[in-house]
């Protein structure tokens, strides 16, 4: 009962008496917008009730406290233009949980829909799994007039280039149904270590997703694994490495990493699936090569369809430069 008094009811007398907001301690009735429509229950409260503890979310949904239409509904439910919401008086926490940094990034694109981001190498998309913030919690931060912002797909930490995010939820819909359809062509850049042969080939290799024992997501090749698809082309040969261009025909967790890895070819810096011998010691300069400190794997294209008119997007977002610099202390390439 003490969530209870302190989310819902009383304050402790013990409790400082500025710590909750009490203009949020009432019934509020919210009528949903076109821009909030297709959003489940819990996730719209979760974000509009901030400073609220997940728990609390949920067990006034339980408890039938909150009501859409004057009825009862449970967490799954998806929101609709016109409903109408009673969320039941809650204290939210006038201090943030985290103090997150504010940051911009490079911007590809922007408009009243979408914002495209060249994301660099190191930097999560979002928090969790021991991080506790990224790229979405520090791009809303810097801009905390925005009433929506969400990424429409990931990235891995380690690897920069190209992120879309969504300004409004009808962009956000009409491209996770592009994502789904096949219909968007992301294309990565890959460096690669050993005797790549072949112009153009295609790995369809089923890939599996499992936790280690210490928690840590991880995805392997296995007959029972998710179908996955991915063509790659290459670009050019440096002495023992090659550039390879990759173009997911699924998007699948790792794909690329682990398409490469179990074809014999580690991505260079790969620190989950790549040859630790070999990044170690491309850790350190050699000759004219210079020290690289980071997985080689780069987002540097994207094509779709834009979420207002439907029209054709491509976007570019160049090699990064610690990338680039790699490459040309290669030498030259010699095809």
């Amino acid at each position: 009962m003490k969530d209870l008094a302190r989310f819902s009811g009383e304050r402790p007398v013990s409790e400082p008496p500025n710590q909750y907001s009490q203009a949020a301690a009432q019934v509020r009735l919210v009528t949903i917008s076109d821009e909030e429509a297709d959003q489940r229950i819990d996730n719209f409260l979760l974000r509009v009730c901030k400073g609220v503890p997940k728990s609390h979310i949920y067990r006034v949904l339980r408890s039938g406290e909150v009501r859409v239409n004057k009825g009862r509904i449970d967490q799954t439910y998806r929101l609709k233009t016109g409903d109408v919401v009673r969320i039941p008086p809650v204290r939210v926490a006038d201090r943030p949980e985290n103090n997150v940094p504010a940051a911009e990034f490079n911007i590809l694109l922007e408009d009243n829909h979408l914002l495209v981001i060249d994301k660099p190498a190191g930097v999560a998309v979002h928090g969790g799994s021991g991080v506790s913030y990224g790229v979405i919690e520090q791009l809303r931060a810097s801009r905390p007039q925005a009433k929506f912002l969400e990424l429409v797909h990931r990235l891995d930490r380690e690897t920069s280039g190209i992120l879309l995010l969504a300004k409004k939820r009808s962009a956000l819909t009409n491209l996770h149904e592009q994502i789904r359809e096949g219909e968007i062509d992301k294309r990565y850049l890959a460096l690669v270590h050993g005797n790549w042969q072949n112009s153009r080939q295609h790995v369809k290799l089923p890939l599996f997703k499992y936790n280690t024992p210490d928690g840590e997501r991880r995805v392997r090749v296995q007959a029972d694994g998710l179908p996955s698809h991915t063509v790659f082309n290459l670009v050019r040969r440096f002495g023992e490495f090659a550039l390879l261009e990759a173009e997911l025909k699924t998007g699948r967790t790792h794909q690329i990493r682990v398409h490469l890895a179990s074809s014999g070819f580690p991505i260079v810096g790969d620190d989950k699936y790549g040859d630790f011998a070999l990044n170690r010691a491309m850790q350190k300069a050699d000759g004219n090569r210079i020290a690289l400190k980071r997985m080689f794997l780069h987002a540097y294209r994207i094509t779709f369809r834009h979420p207002e008119h439907g029209k054709p997007v491509t976007l570019d977002a160049p090699l990064a430069r610690e990338c680039e610099q790699f490459l040309k202390s290669l030498g030259q390439p010699n095809s």
